[in-house]
C-alpha cells in the first residue's frame, strides 16, 4: 500500500519540477509620431522594435511581449495623455514606450505614478523630462550631452563669436543654454540668439537674422526629420556658408536618415552626438545590416533607431530579471546601473537619474562612395546629463 500510495506522489513531484515558470505576457503601450511631418520618427522607432523582438524573443521565453502601438500625431500632448489613459486603464498594459517630444513625455509623466506604471523614453530629450516621474527611464539622449560639450569644443577652435537659433521648446531651449554656457566658458562671445516655431516654421527670416549678425559660427538646434532639411538648405541658399559662418549643431541637424534629401551643403558640417550610422563597430555594423535586411539596401538608421533598439534591449533585461513579474518600482530598479554594448558604444542607465550615460562623438559630414555619412573624428567619452550635473543641482 505505500509502495503503490508513493508512486503518484513521486510521479507528481517529477512533473512539478519538470514544469516550466509561469508565463508572462507582457503588454507594452508603444507611443510615437506615425502621421504628419514627422511620421519617419515612428517607422525609424518601430523598425527597431519590432527587429529587436524578431531576434531575442526567445530569450525572455516562456515570456512574450504584445506591442500595442498608438500614434500621437506628432507634438500634440493632450493626444498623448489620451492615449497613455487608454492604454493603462482600457489595455492594461505593463509598461510605456516610445514618445518622441518632449511636450508628449511630460504630458504622460503625471498618469505614472498613480498608475504605477513605468515608462522608456526612447527619444524625447529635454533634461528635466526624468524628474517628473520616479517610473522614467530613458535610452536616448538629452540635448545637455551634445550641446555643452560642443559650445567647449567650438571655443578651442578659435571661434569667437557664435549665434543660436533653436526651436522654441524644451529640447530647443536646453540646447541653446548648453551651447552658450559650453562657449563662454571657453571664452566665446554670443552675437545673438533666436527662437524659431515649432509648428510650419520659414527659416528664411531667421537665418538672415544670423546673417547679418555676422557671426564666425551659427549654433542650430531643430527637430530632426524634415526640418533639419529646410533649415539646413536655407542656410545654403541664404548664403551663410559662403560668408564664412560655420554651422555647428547637435546630430539632429544632421539625421543620417535626411542626409540624402540635403544636398551638398552639409558638407563639412560639425556636430556632437552619440549615434552615427557610420560608427565603426561590430555591434552597428550588425544592427545596420539587419534593418537592410528587413526594408531594402537603401535603408539609412538613425539615432531614432539606436534609441528604440536600446530601450527594448533595456526592456528585455528587466523581464529577465524579474522573470515576468514586476511593479513599476522593480522595473525601474533593475534598470538603474544597467550596462549593455549598444550599436552606438557602451551605455548605462545612471543610478541617480536614470539617465542614459554614452559616449558623445564630434563627427563631421563627409560623402562616401556617393553617399553622404556623419563620419566620427573624436569621442568625447562617456558623458552623463550635464545639467543635472550643473543645473539641476542648484
Amino acid at each position: 500500500m505505500t509502495k503503490r500510495a508513493g508512486l503518484p506522489i513521486a510521479a507528481a513531484l517529477a512533473i512539478a519540477v519538470s514544469m516550466p515558470a509561469s508565463a508572462e505576457n507582457i503588454k507594452i503601450g508603444f507611443i510615437a509620431t506615425f502621421s504628419g511631418p514627422n511620421a519617419s520618427f515612428g517607422k525609424l522607432m518601430k523598425d527597431a522594435v519590432d527587429l529587436y523582438i524578431k531576434q531575442n524573443a526567445s530569450s525572455i521565453a516562456p515570456h512574450t511581449v504584445e506591442l500595442i502601438v498608438r500614434d500621437d500625431t506628432g507634438p500634440a500632448p493632450d493626444v498623448a495623455r489620451r492615449l497613455a489613459q487608454e492604454l493603462i486603464t482600457r489595455d492594461k498594459v505593463n509598461l510605456l514606450a516610445g514618445v518622441v517630444f518632449t511636450p508628449n513625455a511630460h504630458a504622460i509623466a503625471p498618469l505614472l505614478v498613480e498608475a504605477k506604471v513605468p515608462l522608456v523614453i526612447m527619444n524625447a530629450g529635454t533634461s528635466v523630462t526624468t524628474t517628473l516621474s520616479p517610473n522614467i527611464v530613458r535610452t536616448s539622449f538629452t540635448l545637455w550631452q551634445s550641446s555643452y560639450p560642443l559650445g567647449k569644443w567650438a571655443a578651442k577652435q578659435g571661434i569667437k563669436t557664435a549665434y543660436t537659433a533653436v526651436t522654441d521648446y524644451g529640447p530647443g531651449h536646453d540646447g541653446e543654454a548648453a551651447f552658450i554656457k559650453g562657449f563662454t566658458e571657453g571664452g566665446g562671445t554670443i552675437a545673438g540668439s533666436v527662437r524659431m516655431p515649432i509648428a510650419n516654421p520659414d527659416f528664411v527670416p531667421f537665418m538672415q537674422r544670423a546673417k547679418d549678425a555676422n557671426p564666425n559660427a551659427l549654433y542650430v538646434f531643430v527637430p530632426a526629420g524634415p526640418q533639419s532639411t529646410a533649415i539646413m538648405k536655407t542656410f545654403g541658399e541664404r548664403g551663410l556658408g559662403a560668408s564664412g559662418i560655420r554651422l555647428l549643431g547637435p546630430g539632429d541637424i544632421t539625421p543620417d536618415d535626411e542626409l540624402p534629401n540635403m544636398g551638398d551643403t552639409p558638407i563639412g558640417v560639425v556636430t556632437a552626438h552619440h549615434y552615427s550610422m557610420a560608427h565603426d563597430s561590430a555591434a552597428n555594423k550588425a544592427f545596420v545590416e539587419a534593418l537592410k535586411k528587413e526594408h531594402g539596401p537603401n535603408y539609412r538608421t538613425s539615432f531614432m533607431s539606436v534609441g528604440a533598439w536600446d530601450g527594448m534591449a533595456a526592456i528585455f533585461h528587466a523581464i529577465k530579471a524579474n522573470n515576468g513579474k514586476f511593479d513599476a518600482d522593480k522595473f525601474v530598479g533593475s534598470l538603474k546601473g544597467w550596462q549593455t554594448e549598444s550599436p552606438r558604444g557602451p551605455i548605462m542607465i545612471d543610478a541617480e537619474t536614470r539617465d542614459i550615460v554614452q559616449n558623445e562623438y564630434m563627427r563631421r559630414v563627409e560623402r562616401r562612395d556617393g553617399q553622404l555619412f556623419n563620419v566620427e573624428f573624436e569621442n568625447l567619452g562617456m558623458t552623463k546629463d550635464p545639467w543635472k550635473q550643473i543645473e539641476g543641482k542648484k
